[in-house]
């Protein structure tokens, strides 16, 4: 039976915008919803008015609207929660072993789903009890402005919209603040802040490192899935066209008409314009805007001297997007030479050829079959992003989560399958263990949370759950393959995802033809 206690005396803080009043479950104190910031829409976040009295923080806070109504799928591989939504949705949760004077490492999630979906709460993994718990860490979850709300270029239209195509990124870096000033009462070093996420959230750390006002206000970083490439690209050139096209369709003639437009006419209005400008190959928003305030994709522009020593952990997942279905094969009852005949079939013969030998070279002991699955989509940009920053620096570190997971007979992993393995949380989600892989699941995740929680006390990953891992140098990629044969392997994938970026166009369109086939 869990314990639990809410009173004046337990789970109560003082902030420097009010009191806060918490709770305790099994020795944890957990704070929900708590304001970090104000902000008008499509203008800078500004510090929240003091309070009197003590506020409740035991509900989570409104979450950014989003643009579109999705139907409920897909919960089996990624486990979600939905919550209210409301422009006013800056707010943070806190997961604390104590209110006290110990200065333990912060770690501040940032939600995944791109930079226009997703919250703090949205997937079921992101619970940071056990992290707290079981690392002795402060863990921090924010929510911020998306899409339109928080990425949406209006700076042609005077000065007070300079950067409200980064709003969503000043709204973290506000939240940053209101750590740096606060975090100590909670128990945690405000020196010592490690910013992590993955996906949409991963490439929010990137943009953090190249955002000149939020230098000083964390440590570390660590990037999951979230290297910024083509799924996660900049958001480049004016957005008056985008601005006007919306405007015109609301029937409206200004921007501060547009600050107070319905949000569903708003959203609806942007879904209508925006595919032709995107067609176009023109501003459509809902992603970091590169101007003096945010320097851009580092890939593009390089890494900002006054960043390149910030540790960084980077790494992704074997399978990604390609994993989100099982395989139309029993991949443990065909034989080696008929995997080989079915990859043929799907690439073609020259290009399987090519990489078949690639394959088996950096994967001896995965199927033939699962070269149909790797990764390139997030790996590509991944390597010459830790590539460039090793030539800074020695502390960076790379990974691969590569451990499948027990659905559909066994499927390669998937984005957004190592979260629960991160937070120690694959308690709390349906797939990882079953199919007498359950001591296997409870390894792997040892193996990546014991990481994190080191390169967070420390800035070095190391510990007693897995081998050496030296970090990256110029031209010598390290990459911890997490499986439970988990390994460090030197440059290992390199030819292969380079063979298959060189035939990504046309792997890509073999690969709709031959599910085609498939399905028929």
């Amino acid at each position: 039976m869990k314990s639990f206690r809410r009173d004046a005396e337990t789970a109560r803080v003082n902030t420097r915008q009010g009191t806060v009043q918490g709770f305790e479950q099994d020795g944890l104190k957990v704070f929900k919803g708590i304001p970090y910031a104000q902000a008008a829409r499509f203008h800078t976040p500004q510090a929240v008015d003091p309070w009197e009295g003590v506020l409740d923080a035991c509900s989570y806070g409104y979450v950014c609207p989003l643009m579109t109504n999705d139907p409920p799928q897909g919960e089996l591989y990624v486990p979600h929660r939905y919550w209210p939504m409301d422009e006013n949705c800056l707010n943070l949760n806190v997961w604390t072993p104590g209110c006290d004077g110990e200065k333990r490492p912060v770690l501040v999630w940032l939600h995944g789903g791109g930079f226009f979906a997703g919250s703090s709460i949205e997937q079921v993994a992101y619970d940071g009890a056990a992290m707290s718990s079981l690392g002795n860490a402060v863990v921090v979850s924010i929510n911020h402005r998306l899409n339109v709300l928080g990425y949406f270029d209006l700076s042609d239209f005077g000065e007070e919209y300079a950067n409200s195509g980064n709003a969503g990124g000043d709204d973290i870096i506000a939240a940053l603040q209101w750590i740096r000033e606060n975090i100590a009462a909670f128990g945690g070093d405000p020196k010592n802040v490690t910013v992590f996420g993955q996906s949409g959230g991963g490439a929010k750390v990137t943009t953090l490192l190249q955002s000149p006002a939020a230098d000083g206000l964390y440590a570390k970083g660590i990037v999951m899935s979230g290297v910024i490439g083509p799924v996660l690209a900049d958001a480049e050139g004016s957005g008056k066209e985008l601005a006007e096209a919306v405007m015109k369709e609301l029937g409206i003639r200004t921007v501060k008409e547009l600050e107070t437009a319905d949000y569903t006419a708003f959203a609806r209005a942007y879904r209508k314009v925006s595919p032709a400008l995107k067609a176009a190959g023109k501003y459509t928003g809902c992603a970091p805007h590169p101007n003096a305030f945010y320097r851009g994709d580092p890939l593009r522009v390089g890494f900002r001297e006054e960043t390149k020593q910030v540790p960084l952990m980077v790494g992704s997942v074997f399978g990604e997007f390609t994993s989100f279905a099982p395989m139309p094969w029993d991949r443990e009852k065909l034989s080696d030479a008929e995997q080989v005949q079915i990859v043929r079939k799907a690439l073609g013969d020259q290009t399987a050829d090519e990489l078949l030998p690639l394959f088996r070279q950096a994967y001896p002991d995965r199927k033939v079959l699962d070269l149909l699955r790797v990764d390139f989509i997030f790996r590509a940009p991944e390597i010459p992003y830790i590539a460039k920053r090793s030539r800074l620096n020695d502390c960076t570190w790379s990974y691969l989560f590569n451990m499948d997971q027990p659905i559909d007979g066994g499927n390669t992993p998937w984005h957004c399958s190592d979260i629960p393995y991160v937070f120690h949380n694959i308690d709390l989600v349906e797939y990882p263990g079953g199919l007498g892989a359950e001591a296997l699941a409870q390894k792997v995740q040892e193996e990546a949370f014991r990481s994190v929680i080191a390169f967070a006390k420390t800035g070095n990953p190391n510990n007693e759950t897995i081998p050496s891992w030296p970090a990256s140098r110029e031209g010598k990629e390290a990459v911890l393959v997490l499986d439970g044969n988990t390994r460090v392997l030197e440059n290992y994938d390199h030819a292969l995802i380079r063979g298959l970026e060189k035939h990504g166009e046309e792997i890509a369109r073999k690969m709709a033809e031959f599910s085609g086939q498939i399905q028929h």
